[in-house]
C-alpha cells in the first residue's frame, strides 16, 4: 500500500509542512518498494523527516 503525505501526519510529530509529509511519503514508499518491510518504511522515513527538521526547521 503506497502511503500518501496525508499518512505522514499519523507516523510522525515532525511532518509538520507540506515538505516534510512529501519527503516522509517519498522515502517510505521507496523503502517499501526496496524492502518489503513497512516497519522498517516508516522507521526510516521518520529518521529522514527529524533529521530533516533538525536541520532545516523552516522546510
Amino acid at each position: 500500500m503506497p502511503w500518501t503525505a496525508e499518512d505522514a501526519i499519523r507516523h510522525t510529530h515532525k511532518a509538520t509542512t507540506e515538505t516534510l509529509q512529501s519527503l516522509w511519503a517519498k522515502v517510505a514508499n521507496e523503502c517499501l518498494d526496496r524492502t518489503g518491510d513497512e516497519g522498517r518504511a516508516v522507521r526510516e522515513a521518520n529518521a529522514v523527516v527529524a533529521r530533516t527538521a533538525a536541520h532545516h526547521p523552516q522546510t
